[in-house]
């Protein structure tokens, strides 16, 4: 799952979705140093990723894709499913999503001094295009996967996914929104696992 996910599967709580954010800047247990909740929100963020690659919903949207872009269709997939919940938001929160990310952006600002070096670069575009409640309109994707591209030296082509988007968009939000939910639960219950030890 790709940020807005991972934020919003936090459930409210600004620790575990301070690690949960960052865990893919962090490299294997090199975050013992961070406070016990924010740990535990890196481990969340493994606990989803592990069950999001597993899921069959999720294989079949990668499937899809895999024809023109390979082993980057996961991550395409990550993207297009962020841009249903962002599209869906009143269906999973009562907070209007606009609200729900500055407040995610104040929660960032006020912990600068302990996110990753690599969280603190990527910070500023993030909220200076406002990419979390962009996510939610065709133009915030697209912009995402040109960026995306770019970073790969244009070995993706991920600049041309929006096209599959368009193009599959009922079947890949049939299959997020049957997806989003068993990850709900899951995530639900793998934290309250970890708040409990």
């Amino acid at each position: 799952m790709n940020f807005l996910a991972h934020i919003y599967l936090s459930f409210d709580d600004s620790e575990i979705t301070l690690g949960n954010f960052f865990a893919d800047h962090i490299r294997g247990n090199k975050f013992k140093h961070f406070p016990d909740r924010i740990q535990k929100g890196i481990l969340l963020h493994r606990e989803i990723d592990t069950f999001t690659d597993a899921h069959p919903i999720a294989k079949q949207s990668s499937k899809r894709l895999h024809k023109n872009y390979h082993h980057y269709s996961r991550v395409i997939v990550d993207i297009y499913y962020d841009h249903f919940l962002a599209k869906n938001w009143d269906n999973y929160s009562n907070v209007p999503l606009a609200e729900y990310v500055e407040g995610f952006y104040d929660l960032l600002g006020d912990n600068y001094d302990i996110l990753p070096i690599a969280t603190k670069r990527m910070m500023p575009y993030m909220i200076a295009d406002n990419w979390l409640l962009n996510y939610a309109n065709l133009e915030g994707i697209e912009r995402v996967l040109n960026g995306m591209n770019r970073r790969t030296k244009n070995k993706s082509r991920m600049n041309f996914a929006i096209l599959d988007l368009e193009e599959y968009y009922a079947e890949f939000e049939n299959e997020f929104c049957s997806f989003f939910e068993e990850l709900i639960t899951f995530s639900k219950q793998k934290f309250n696992a970890l708040c409990e030890n």
